[in-house]
């Protein structure tokens, strides 16, 4: 571990221990952002995440008389009960009778004129979780544009980021731009999505260098030292804070043979293969709403739990390339362990290579640091929170 990286550790749980403020949401604070809703045709984007206390953010603005056309919906769905990368068809929510307007699944970008028509303000309101890899920020990039070109507002009730505390990853080699890494950031960014979507218009990221008419209502007791608990699971396989806080360095068994524990109660907290070999642990993907069809399916694979490490251990380390290491050396199946898709995950084309020659996760993790440090800097213009 760095001493910077011992000294943020410190820092933030000192601040966990003595800052009881609670933090409020974009959402809750209506007072901000009602006025700018008056006499206008308001269109949302936004899924289960998007909560006022106990409400949906959708009944929330009904209840109070607001003329809302209908809801633009992520992957995962506007219920986020959908797998991942799974099709979901435009629908009609039953409670509210608004027509649902899926974004993912091959709809992405394909808004009817008719329905831009229909609305003037697109208001967003969705708890991302900071990684480069999370699809929710790509789709209101796109959003962003499709506001760019159509003369419509975007409001972003901003949502404190749980893995907002640090930076760490390569930053995107836009040759491996992808569904799965669409800006030139790093896989943890560490920026809510209206501090993101202020660098998207001010590094001019949409094409064209179009500007979105952009206005951000942002949270209160928040900065980026905050351990934000999420109150609701942010997708299916997100179920907890030590899946959010793992996702950085488990998810790139997703371009691998290797099971990350999807179809089991432990998602991106374990990982194993039916061939490896050593270790105690072991578990089976089975088949359940939200990942239906689990790598390694019904099959007993052997390999690590790592849902018992202390949450500050996984913050001293970042991103721990030494899971992906370790199932590789195993497996010893050379490159036949690597999917194309993990270039498009890590973003780079060295980290694969340098596994591949037996480098230690310290030396490889050790060429990014200056894309860590160029991007704190490139992004300290659009923060909105004290870092």
């Amino acid at each position: 571990m760095s001493y910077t990286k011992m000294i943020l550790v410190m820092i933030l749980f000192l601040g966990c221990t003595t800052n009881a403020q609670k933090v409020i949401v974009g959402a809750e604070r209506s007072s901000e952002y009602f006025p700018l809703l008056e006499d206008q045709r308001i269109a949302v984007f936004s899924n289960h995440t998007g909560l006022v206390g106990d409400k949906h953010l959708v009944d929330f603005l009904l209840e109070n008389s607001f003329d809302v056309i209908g809801i633009f919906a992520p992957e995962h769905g506007f219920r986020g009960t959908a797998d991942a990368g799974e099709h979901v068809s435009n629908s009609v929510d039953e409670k509210t009778g608004l027509p649902i307007f899926s974004l993912y699944g091959g709809n992405n970008g394909g808004i009817d004129q008719e329905i831009l028509d229909d609305f003037d303000i697109l208001l967003v309101d969705i708890q991302d979780v900071g990684l480069r890899f999370y699809t929710y920020y790509i789709t209101m990039v796109k959003l962003m544009d499709v506001c760019a070109l159509n003369d419509k507002k975007m409001i972003i009730l901003d949502r404190p980021n749980p893995n907002g505390h640090y930076v760490d990853g390569p930053i995107l080699d836009m040759k491996h731009k992808s569904g799965v890494g669409w800006l030139p950031i790093p896989v943890v960014h560490g920026m809510t999505l209206g501090e993101l979507a202020n660098m998207v218009n001010g590094e001019g990221w949409l094409p064209d260098d179009r500007k979105c008419d952009l206005e951000v209502i942002t949270c209160d007791n928040y900065t980026h030292q905050t351990l934000y608990n999420v109150p609701v699971p942010p997708s299916p396989n997100l179920p907890n804070m030590k899946s959010i806080y793992l996702y950085p360095s488990t998810c790139y068994f997703e371009a691998t043979p290797v099971s990350l524990g999807r179809g089991t109660s432990k998602p991106f907290q374990i990982y194993g293969h039916p061939n490896m070999k050593g270790y105690d642990f072991s578990f089976t993907p089975r088949s359940m709403p939200g990942a239906k069809n689990p790598p390694q399916l019904n099959k007993e694979c052997y390999g690590v739990d790592l849902s018992g490490l202390p949450d500050e251990k996984i913050f001293e380390e970042g991103i721990d390339l030494s899971y992906v290491i370790d199932a590789y050396n195993n497996l010893n199946i050379g490159n036949h362990f690597f999917r194309p898709f993990f270039e498009k995950l890590i973003g780079v084309d060295y980290v694969r290579e340098m596994i591949m020659q037996g480098r230690p996760a310290e030396e490889i993790e050790a060429m990014w640091t200056d894309d860590v440090e160029k991007f704190k800097e490139q992004r300290r213009p659009y923060l909105l929170y004290e870092e």
